[in-house]
């Protein structure tokens, strides 16, 4: 080659290689990475792992912290300790890929267009990097979730990052780490209404044949929860719900998320100390990150906690707890959709649970600087407790009011046509059924309101619970039984009460409903029986219910 012609050459590589790396500063200056002190408050704990993809030996125990934390859903961390590594070794594909899956949130809601438009921007960074074959598999595996997410719906989307994370753990059947995120990829395609849980049950099997050989893994023991947080398989996670706080104590998650399986099977107790614990470990993440305005796995807790004190029958702590989220007028922008569930949910029970119709039909809305119009959802929480409360204190223009506005929520929901919402919009249809009976019950159409009733229970029964929710804010088979009591009819009643406590078990209004329509249809042996279920339930409170005092009346004249 010639002199000229050999620098020109020359410079064209150089100009190639120059822009090659132009355009790689330029991707990385765009995508907008969390960057910042870790606010890992408590010990620092998150469990053991060791992930062998990492990149740069001196990265190790940063590539492996992120990963922990993106375990237990301490996304916003997780994605700062990729970052990390980033900054340390740009050239490391798997914690580009690490920032992809702590933007995907796959177990929560879909991601919002901006973390659509990050995840892919990240992901082709990542592409370009040079990488060994299994390395490229977990870049391609996330990748096919956030290819083409235009024109390509989430739920499809999902299944695709589902299929190739079990092709992962099939080729490299040695590594925890794909099958523990394959588990977690069934989980977020799993069916969300209905009630077989295939892949739920699948999930389980795999994650429980690794737990003994990795005791201290987080991402097990919280998949483990996840998939068993259900009527029907909460009891297979008892044990391990109650190791998860241990493996990874400093993440308020971690405190929490056991007591959706000591929920599910009434252990409220275990339930309150989980969510205080999470609740305080919430409150230090939130002093660390100096927000002042309400904070998801604060409300959350709260939520939980709430709930168990009214199984317990006590008002005044359920109340205390309340309040010191009641005066938040801004929530912390991390996954609102989430907190705005709470703060619909929290009040509508306290009246709700306590039969206090007149304040359920005046029941307001919280103000939290955000469109309650956006949250269909949580909205028609609030508008179903108004509706009962006007229903029972005879309001039938409020009730009426009140029963428009839902369908016109639920038709908002339907319109979306969003699979991912499918159990939502089921709930709405529960409610909207549920509100129209007892309308017309308090009209005395008994015939067209026990029928509807009975329509809202089947919706129920082959409904699965929304995973964010303690409960349904009141289970319409136990409203099918306050009915058919209030009919006279007892019998049938007690059928009612004691199907929804199979499914919800130790519930503070179906233990007495039970009682009461035992009693009335003249079983003594199981109106003492659920009486005396009813006194032991609240023992440990100082609960001034009336029904309490009914039940002791009982049991001493018995």
């Amino acid at each position: 080659m010639k002199p000229k012609n050999l620098v020109v050459f020359l410079s064209s590589l150089l100009i190639l290689f120059t822009c090659k790396d132009d355009s790689q500063k330029i991707d990385l200056a765009s995508l907008n990475l969390l960057r910042g002190d870790l606010q890992l408050c408590g010990s620092g704990q998150f469990g053991e792992l060791k992930f062998s993809l990492s990149c740069n030996y001196e990265t190790r125990d940063d590539f492996d912290l992120a990963v922990a934390l993106l375990h237990s859903f301490q996304y916003a961390d997780a994605e700062k300790a990729f970052v990390k590594v980033i900054d340390a070794d740009p050239d490391c594909p798997m914690a580009y890929w690490g920032v992809a899956m702590s933007i995907y949130h796959a177990a929560w809601f879909p991601p919002s267009e901006k973390d659509l438009i990050k995840g892919a921007k990240v992901l082709a960074v990542a592409k370009n990097l040079a990488m060994d074959e299994k390395q490229r598999a977990y870049i391609n595996a996330i990748d096919a979730f956030y290819a083409d997410w235009q024109n390509v719906d989430h739920n499809t989307r999902a299944l695709r990052f589902e299929k190739a994370m079990e092709k992962i753990h099939h080729d490299y059947p040695e590594d925890v780490e794909a099958a523990i995120f394959y588990t977690l990829a069934l989980y977020s395609t799993r069916d969300r209404v209905g009630k077989d849980y295939k892949n739920e049950r699948k999930a389980g099997k795999i994650l429980e044949s690794l737990f003994a050989d990795n005791p201290n893994h987080p991402g097990i023991a919280h998949y483990i929860i996840h998939n068993y947080d259900n009527p029907v398989l909460a009891d297979k996670g008892l044990e391990t719900a109650r190791r998860y706080a241990k493996i990874a104590p400093s993440s308020s998650h971690a405190q929490h998320m056991p007591s959706h399986i000591f929920t599910r099977l009434g252990i409220w107790e275990e339930s309150i100390q989980s969510n205080i614990q999470s609740a305080e470990s919430a409150r230090c993440y939130k002093q660390a990150m100096h927000i002042n305005d309400g904070f998801f796995e604060e409300i959350h807790a709260i939520d939980y906690l709430v709930y168990a004190y009214l199984q317990q029958g006590d008002n005044t702590r359920a109340e205390r707890e309340y309040n010191a989220i009641s005066a938040s007028t801004t929530v912390h922008p991390l996954n609102v959709t989430a907190v705005m569930y709470p703060l619909a949910a929290i009040p509508a029970r306290m009246a709700l649970e306590n039969k206090n119709w007149n304040k359920a039909a005046s029941l307001q809305l919280q103000e939290t600087g955000l469109d309650w119009e956006k949250f269909p959802w949580q909205k028609a929480i609030h508008h179903f407790a108004r509706a009962l409360g006007a229903a029972h204190t005879k309001d039938f223009a409020q009730a009426e009011a009140e029963l428009l506005t839902l369908k016109v929520l639920h038709q908002k929901m339907l319109a979306e046509n969003d699979r991912s919402i499918a159990i939502q919009v089921k709930q709405v249809e529960i409610q909207m059924k549920t509100a129209e009976a007892w309308r017309h019950f308090s009209e005395n159409a008994t015939k067209k309101a026990i029928a509807l009733m009975q329509e809202a229970a089947a919706l129920e029964r082959n409904t699965s619970l929304h995973p964010l929710t303690p409960g349904d804010v009141l289970p319409a088979i136990e409203l099918l039984g306050d009915m058919y009591l209030a009919m006279n009819k007892p019998e049938e009643a007690l059928m009612a009460y004691e199907e929804n406590l199979n499914k919800t078990p130790k519930r503070f209004n179906g233990l007495y409903g039970a009682a009461l329509a035992a009693e009335r249809s003249g079983n003594k042996e199981k109106a003492i029986h659920y009486f005396q279920e009813l006194i032991e339930l609240t023992k440990n409170s100082s609960s001034l219910r009336p029904e309490i005092v009914e039940a002791k009346e009982f049991i001493l004249q018995s």
